[in-house]
């Protein structure tokens, strides 16, 4: 059977103070600053969390989508990068759910399609085949050394239909779902009600969450409920 793991979660924002923000609260190592999505007219820091990433991408032009993206609701939850153990046999299903590759790169070491968020709904979504799996190419050359401890136990889209929008991701990906959940081998995303169709929320489990609350404070940003909001997205601090 096909396993489906979530291995990077991406905000979108106006300026890399963003990625500095989400560091120095979650206590992340030194972050990756990608050349290669220059393509998409960006610059970027990718911060490696156990053996999954947290990413901030900023717009250098108005017309990349990450731009418009910002024009249109502002910053927050870009883009959800999922790894499958068979590309080939999830471009084919994608195919034939008439949902649009937009990208696609064939590596030695990985394989990704970017999917059209006007087609899967909420965010862009890429699903990735690594090789070998536990491998990361864009996390950059350093990032086990770079890592720190914790994980990302999940993610939670808003949409008007909830129940809907959790079938069609969990189809497109191959992974189960339980009503509003789609339940992937280490993490789960899940699909509140709300008025507009949006990454919301990332759930991100630390050794140590309320000193990262404590961070958080002092940097002058509120915690409600064990929560933190960097970048237009709701960062959930959860125990390891």
């Amino acid at each position: 059977m096909t396993q489906v793991r979530l291995r990077q979660l991406v905000i979108a924002a106006e300026a890399l103070e963003t990625a500095e923000a989400l560091a120095e609260v979650l206590g992340l190592g030194p972050g990756f600053p990608d050349p290669g999505v220059a393509e998409f007219g960006l610059v970027n820091r990718v911060y490696a969390i156990g053996d999954q990433f947290l990413e901030v991408v900023v717009p250098t032009a108005l017309t990349a989508p990450a731009a418009r993206f910002i024009a249109r609701g502002g910053e927050g939850g870009y883009m959800a990068i999922f790894q499958t153990d068979d590309v080939a046999a999830t471009r084919a299903r994608l195919d034939t759910m008439n949902i649009r590759r937009v990208w696609n790169i064939d590596l030695p070491d990985i394989s990704a399609s970017h999917l059209h968020p006007g087609d899967i709904g909420a965010a862009i979504v890429s699903i990735d085949e690594a090789r070998p799996a536990g491998s990361w190419r864009w996390g950059g050359p350093d990032w086990e050394k770079n890592s720190v401890p914790g994980r990302l136990t999940g993610a939670v889209v808003t949409t008007r239909d909830p129940e809907g929008l959790a079938a069609h991701w969990g189809k497109a990906l191959g992974a189960p779902v339980s009503g509003t959940v789609v339940k992937l081998a280490d993490a789960q995303i899940e699909f509140h009600q709300g008025t507009e169709e949006r990454l919301a929320k990332f759930r991100v489990s630390l050794p140590e969450p309320g000193a990262a609350a404590a961070r958080a404070i002092r940097r002058g940003l509120d915690v409600v409920d064990n929560e933190v909001r960097i970048g237009g997205v709701g960062i959930v601090l959860e125990t390891v």
